[in-house]
């Protein structure tokens, strides 16, 4: 097993990247090698802007042997066409959200992972943030009794009217349950464990939205996935959580709360890092501070490289994010057919990070 730094290569310099850059060259326990893009002189842009020595090809960053983690930031329909191109190369991943598309091509990343030997791991890592570690806490120390059910909400008018190339957030993939859904099914699965039955209804409210910023305000483009997901879960603990995901409300909000027997936690954004926790109960509301890690994108690639090094599983496996696919494929099937869904898949929860976890912290030597 080797030891000291884990070397890191990222393949996408898009909108995402920077997030991901600014924070994976000021993790100490990584050692951010080598950006690579299908636009080259992109690639060379983001590896000058943060201090990365290499910047080119795909083929580049997969023949340096002093990469050990691929961290693929690619669009989402191909993200299983990169990550299995790193596998081949020898290559742990790291992927960006959706794992995959459709359940065949997650089970064929996850198989290849497997024979390989090597990882392969993806976002959302928010659950490891201060605020789901500290919901997660809460609730398992009985604060608000035997925990019953959820109620999130997530409702924007959508990215077009900010993001510069919004397109893809609108197509196969992507619209908000496949591109934010991620952030509230992992944090269920992380508090109630793996979902067992879907019941859903989906709509589309236009055909076509107008890009709203950037070069390319004023074109208009297709949609071609729901906008707006209702959906009713229920969980092989007996636990249920009833979940919006919508790009069609002009009304932008979100909402995470879990009732138990004796009160009710009100649960930061997980699409954040941080944030206060409420707990309401029979003696009124009381304010709880969250703990533990508030660092942003790239604290799943730090806890992967140190779960490498230790030689134990991941947090943010493939395993989870099958699971929280598996679900979000049932959603649509379900809003699709009227009809439940039984969710065949199922995962093994990962205990909760130490309060004192810190990805800032220098502990590969």
């Amino acid at each position: 097993m080797s030891a000291g730094r884990v070397g890191v290569g990222v393949i996408g310099a898009g909108v995402i990247s920077n997030q991901y850059l600014e924070n994976l060259t000021a993790f100490p326990d990584l050692e951010v090698r080598f950006v690579a893009d299908i636009d080259q002189e992109r690639a060379r842009a983001q590896a000058e802007k943060y201090g990365v020595p290499g910047a080119g090809s795909v083929e580049e960053l997969l023949a340096d042997d002093g990469i050990e983690i691929v961290v693929n930031l690619t669009i989402p329909k191909v993200h299983v066409e990169v990550a299995l191109q790193a596998l081949a190369a020898g290559k742990h991943v790291w992927s960006e959200k959706p794992f995959a598309l459709d359940r065949a091509s997650g089970t064929e990343l996850l198989e290849a992972a497997h024979a390989a030997g090597l990882r392969v791991a993806t976002a959302p890592d928010t659950f490891l943030g201060a605020g789901i570690q500290s919901a997660r806490r809460l609730i398992e120390s009985g604060r608000i009794g035997a925990p019953l059910t959820a109620l999130t909400l997530m409702q924007s008018p959508g990215p077009e009217s900010w993001h510069p190339n919004p397109d893809f957030l609108f197509q196969e993939g992507a619209g908000p349950l496949f591109d934010i859904g991620p952030y509230y099914l992992t944090a269920l699965v992380q508090l109630f464990g793996p979902v067992a039955r879907v019941t859903a209804v989906a709509s589309k409210s236009r055909e076509t939205r107008i890009i709203g910023s950037g070069p390319r305000a004023g074109e208009e483009f297709a949609v071609t996935v729901p906008t707006h997901v209702s959906a009713l879960y229920q969980f092989e603990s007996g636990q249920t959580a009833q979940a919006i995901f919508s790009f069609d409300s002009k009304l932008g909000r979100t909402l995470f709360e879990v009732a138990g027997a004796d009160g009710t936690v009100e649960v930061p954004d997980p699409n954040t890092f941080e944030g206060e926790l409420r707990v309401h109960g029979a003696d009124g509301q009381e304010s709880v501070a969250s703990t533990g890690s508030t660092s942003s994108r790239g604290t799943g690639v730090v806890e992967l490289a140190r779960a490498i090094r230790a030689g134990v599983p991941e947090r943010a496996s493939g395993e989870q994010a099958y699971h929280v696919l598996d679900v979000m494929v049932s959603t649509i099937e379900a809003g699709e057919s009227g009809l439940p869904v039984e969710v065949a898949s199922t995962v093994q929860v990962a205990p909760a990070l130490p309060e004192d976890w810190d990805p800032r912290a220098a502990t590969l030597a």
